[in-house]
């Protein structure tokens, strides 16, 4: 069997320039060389979103018109929806009676969640036990390999020694999922910060090009050039560690650091420089995105292939579990 990765996202909604060169641009790699089971996280969406559900049908369809609208292709990779396999809940119960309690409190992002995110109520058992949810996730499609940034690559570990404790206990029913590290770029937003939309910085895919060319132009640049005639560092920019670096050739790059350094450019003028290759790199994402959202039925329909290949693998997986626990 060739090696199969599983990868999802939480429904946010529209998608910008950080999840995909984060994530998108990986999947889209990844679909070219593996068997891909890409889903929608929408059960994990209610971790922390769980008193306000409303949004997440319609952050659903705009997350996937994004996925399409890259080059995520439904005919190389089976795209679903997290609820609609309910076999993921059933290994997820099972996997939750295995589970030491302090292998979750344990998770350094439970932890630092729960300190950062104050004005939501994050003491809930969803919350300690999403690393079961996800190893479900992972597991039920006997993934070999999941894609992760190193920063997540902790998360990942929980789940191989949920796998190995279940294995222990009941044979060698799963492999366990390997690390497929990725380099993530560094995506900054316009305030200079990670590009978020809860730190209200993000330019989105699905934003008009005029949109797009004011927000680039509003970024922040290197603090240190107060006026045209100081000199600055491009290492130190914000713009120019994303933009330049993910959109600009050598020579623009070259051009870049001697104005910036020497001061015989601007900001404006380095960022006029890689604006039009932005906009002609999202055009025919834009172009995908509009003939989608003329064809609403074609989501639905995506999702439910889907999660019938989905369906089948899961429902096998539960069968050879149920055989191994003495459940069937």
């Amino acid at each position: 069997m060739a090696h199969r990765v599983l990868s999802g996202m939480r429904p946010t909604g529209k998608l910008h320039f950080g999840h995909y060169h984060g994530v998108l641009a990986n999947w889209l790699r990844l679909q070219e060389e593996y068997e891909c089971f890409f889903f929608v996280a929408d059960w994990h969406a209610l971790t922390t979103d769980y008193a306000n559900p409303s949004n997440i049908k319609d952050n659903i369809r705009e997350m996937v018109i994004d996925w399409l609208s890259v080059g995520i292709d439904p005919a190389k990779v089976t795209i679903f929806r997290q609820s609609s396999i309910k076999e993921h809940a059933e290994l997820h119960v099972l996997l939750s009676m295995i589970t030491p309690l302090p292998w979750l409190e344990r998770n350094p992002t439970y932890k630092e969640q729960i300190e950062a995110i104050k004005e939501k109520d994050l003491l809930t058992f969803g919350f300690l036990g999403y690393p079961v949810l996800q190893t479900s996730d992972i597991i039920i499609y006997k993934a070999s390999k999941v894609p992760v940034g190193i920063d997540q690559a902790p998360h990942l570990e929980l789940s191989r020694e949920i796998t190995r404790r279940f294995n222990h206990f009941y044979g060698e029913v799963f492999p366990e999922p390997q690390t497929l590290l990725t380099a993530i770029p560094k995506v900054l937003g316009t305030d200079g910060r990670k590009m978020s939309k809860s730190y209200n910085n993000a330019i989105f895919l699905s934003d008009p090009p005029a949109e797009v060319e004011k927000k680039i132009l509003t970024m922040m640049t290197d603090t240190a050039r107060k006026r045209r005639t100081d000199v600055g560092s491009p290492d130190l920019c914000p713009f120019f560690l994303t933009f330049h670096n993910l959109y600009s050739n050598e020579e623009t790059i070259n051009w870049v650091r001697e104005g910036c350094t020497k001061a015989l450019i601007g900001c404006i003028e380095c960022k006029k420089s890689v604006i039009p290759k932005v906009l002609a790199a999202l055009e025919p994402v834009q172009k995908r995105r509009k003939e989608l959202e003329a064809d609403p039925k074609m989501i639905t329909e995506i999702l439910s292939e889907g999660a019938k290949k989905a369906a089948k693998v899961a429902q096998e997986t539960m069968t050879h579990v149920r055989e191994a626990m003495g459940l069937e």
